[in-house]
């Protein structure tokens, strides 16, 4: 599936630490249970990733920038 292609899938995701040090992603769909685990270090990479993400769709959705993010 291509990043930018729709889905009628609809996902629960829930993010907390786990008790051994790691930052866990949850997700939850169509009878699927996906834990995902990452040392803190990978955890803030994926958020950084996330906050650029963000900042190309915000420029996107203005119509500036044709969503190529900043680093």
């Amino acid at each position: 599936m291509s990043i930018n292609k729709q889905s009628d899938i609809a996902a629960d995701l829930q993010i907390g630490p786990t008790d051994q040090g790691m930052v866990r992603l949850y997700i939850e769909a169509d009878g699927i249970e996906l834990p995902l685990d990452f040392d803190p270090e990978e955890a803030e990479e994926i958020a950084e990733e996330l906050r650029v993400a963000a900042e190309a769709a915000r420029a996107i959705a203005s119509g500036g920038n044709k969503g190529k993010p900043r680093r």
